[in-house]
């Protein structure tokens, strides 16, 4: 059984910070991938950001690249993302996912179908 916990979502202004966490339960992260997803209204989903746990190597989207940071705590079994400099296009529902593939493309990092198992998303506003 495959499941994440979600949270840090809120409102936060223009160029504030905000940590999301996706804690996983009944499965070790060490065995996957992990990608954060984001879905503005009427807007497709993006790839923003994933961990391969082979080698710790990371994936930014283009339009977080140096603001966001992915990173996990193994002791907690929980990845993160850390978002600093927000913007208004940066509010979203934010997800969290899980892949076997243990190294993946940035081609891979991009796609839903790359990942099997889901959060349940978590909301992020920003507005002054």
């Amino acid at each position: 059984q495959l499941q994440f916990v979600e949270s840090g979502g809120g409102l936060v202004q223009p160029g504030g910070s905000l940590r999301l966490s996706c804690a996983a339960s009944g499965f070790t992260l060490d065995y996957y991938a992990i990608g954060w997803f984001r879905q503005a209204p009427g807007k497709e989903h993006e790839g923003v950001s994933c961990i391969s746990r082979s080698d710790g190597s990371t994936y930014y989207a283009d339009s977080v690249k140096g603001r966001f940071t992915i990173s996990i705590d193994n002791a907690k079994n929980t990845v993160y993302l850390q978002m600093n400099s927000l913007k208004p296009k940066g509010a979203a529902v934010y997800y969290c996912a899980a892949t076997y593939i243990l190294s993946v493309t940035a081609i891979q990092a991009k796609s839903r179908t790359t990942f099997g198992s889901w959060g349940q998303g978590t909301q992020v506003t920003v507005s002054s």
